[in-house]
């Protein structure tokens, strides 16, 4: 899975993880998928729990050897719904 964005955000913490998060996904189109660097515990937790109840999708989790955990996300929303 090729991400269309990188967001390294190791040395931030809750709750501007998730605020940098957030901004990053609005400039991108519903389909993208943006990957994001985390090195804390709490925003590990947190980022992805937030990013799905904002109706996103959560593709990975995974830790690295150096502390640094990885996530990939797919903007989700703003399908375009068929008037007829």
């Amino acid at each position: 899975m090729q991400p269309h964005k990188t967001l390294d955000i190791t040395a931030d913490y809750c709750p501007i993880t998730f605020v940098k998060t957030k901004l990053a996904l609005e400039e991108m189109k519903p389909g993208e998928i943006l990957e994001v660097f985390l090195a804390n515990e709490e925003a590990v937790q947190n980022v992805p729990r937030s990013v799905r109840s904002d109706g996103h999708l959560v593709h990975l989790l995974e830790g690295q050897e150096n502390g640094i955990y990885r996530l990939l996300i797919e903007k989700r929303g703003g399908e375009e719904i068929d008037p007829d």
